[in-house]
């Protein structure tokens, strides 16, 4: 099943809620409610709340990744939302706050649209369990996927409300619910005022009604979600149903308290730590899987990098090793580059008659090098050391 693509002059033109019905059902929701994966392509982490990624190969099919094969991260409940009804407030240090209805929100603002890679920043959190145990969702390398977002810039509502001069940052809440130690609160994220009125095409945050030219699915954030190109994936909340303007970063547990490298848990210190925003330089085989066997003297590698969040940057190399790195085959650039999108990449790796294992490294424009070993932390985010796949001659 796929939904109509709902372009500008589409909601322009027959009216936005006309539209919304269409798209999501006479229901007033989206047809899939459902967080579980339509085809089956998503590998389940956590089954409650849903947490699940792609095969790895999967990942390396389209630089473009299908909703399908587009990794869930999901914190609490899926919030069944009817579209009618929706508003979203802004409020905060703004000269004038607003509630407006999406339909508003798509007829009132000139729509805009990005491609930008989101990575959870537990990606790859299993492989420091060959550090020392780590809690969470126990991904592989699969927590990312490429999209095109389609909705209206931040930046855009934000000029319209008017921001006053002391304001420092944006929350986001968003409407899902979640039960921790007996406590019941909503997933929040936040970043700096810069960011969030950045201007250009490739960097501007999205507030996206779209995602791969159909409407967002339940488990993708339907009917609102933000897109913070370049940083983690929990800045770009799902659900969105506020914005608030502030001088500081938002008090939401996911800010103040979660997605940050700390070395222990320890109130104090965690109180004292930046939250992360920028994802790191990365990259990941895909293809041969873990635990192929390779027959021939060569084998061709397939997977991806990434550069860190900062503007401008790009992937200036990526290796590939037979032999633990003592020597090192260059891939090659099989995908657009844009900022703050994945490349995908090949590599003809000849092979030796001790190879155990493949692994890859990325270098960026800026001669940052993909670090051989990434460092412990306590709540597992991060990981970007060498990927490493271990393979068989047969």
């Amino acid at each position: 099943m796929t939904h109509p693509q709902l372009s500008r002059r589409d909601v322009l033109g027959r009216g936005a809620l006309g539209i919304l019905a269409v798209a999501y059902g006479s229901g007033g929701r989206s047809r899939l409610w459902s967080a579980e994966p339509e085809n089956g392509d998503l590998i389940a982490r956590q089954a409650t709340p849903f947490n699940a990624e792609p095969p790895l190969a999967k990942l390396v099919e389209k630089w473009m990744t299908p909703v399908n094969s587009f990794f869930v991260r999901s914190h609490g409940t899926v919030p069944e939302i009817d579209p009618k009804q929706f508003t979203l407030k802004v409020e905060g240090l703004v000269d004038k706050p607003l509630t407006i209805s999406l339909a508003e929100l798509i007829e009132r603002f000139p729509s805009a649209s990005t491609t930008a890679t989101l990575t959870c920043a537990g990606n790859r959190r299993s492989e420091f369990a060959a550090i020392k145990k780590v809690g969470g969702v126990q991904w592989d390398a699969g927590a990312i996927g490429n999209a095109e977002w389609l909705g209206v810039r931040l930046v855009d509502l934000l000029k319209h409300a008017g921001v006053k001069a002391e304001a420092r940052h944006v929350w986001f809440d968003g409407s899902d619910v979640i039960t921790e130690k007996n406590e019941t609160f909503s997933f929040g994220g936040s970043i700096p005022i810069e960011k969030a009125l950045v201007t250009t095409p490739t960097g501007a945050t999205l507030l996206a009604t779209q995602m791969n030219g159909q409407a967002l699915t339940a488990a993708h954030g339907f009917p609102l979600r933000t897109v913070v190109p370049g940083f983690i994936g929990a800045r770009s909340v799902k659900w969105l149903n506020k914005i608030t303007v502030s001088d500081r970063p938002s008090p939401n547990h996911y800010v103040a308290d979660v997605y940050k490298l700390v070395p222990e848990e320890n109130a104090e210190l965690i109180a004292k730590t930046s939250p992360i925003y920028e994802f790191m330089l990365n990259s990941a085989i895909c293809l041969p899987a873990s635990g192929a066997n390779l027959n021939g003297d060569r084998v061709n590698v397939k997977g991806f990098a990434l550069t860190n969040g900062t503007t401008g940057r790009s992937i200036k190399q990526i290796e590939v090793s037979a032999d633990g790195g003592q020597t090192w085959v260059p891939a090659k650039l099989t995908s657009p580059v844009r900022d703050f999108c994945w490349v995908l990449w090949s590599a003809d790796v000849p092979l030796t008659p001790k190879t155990e294992s493949l692994v890859v490294r990325a270098t960026d424009s800026s001669g940052e090098v993909q670090p051989q070993a990434s460092p412990w932390n306590y709540k597992g985010y991060q990981f970007n050391g060498w990927h490493k796949v271990s393979v068989k001659r047969a």
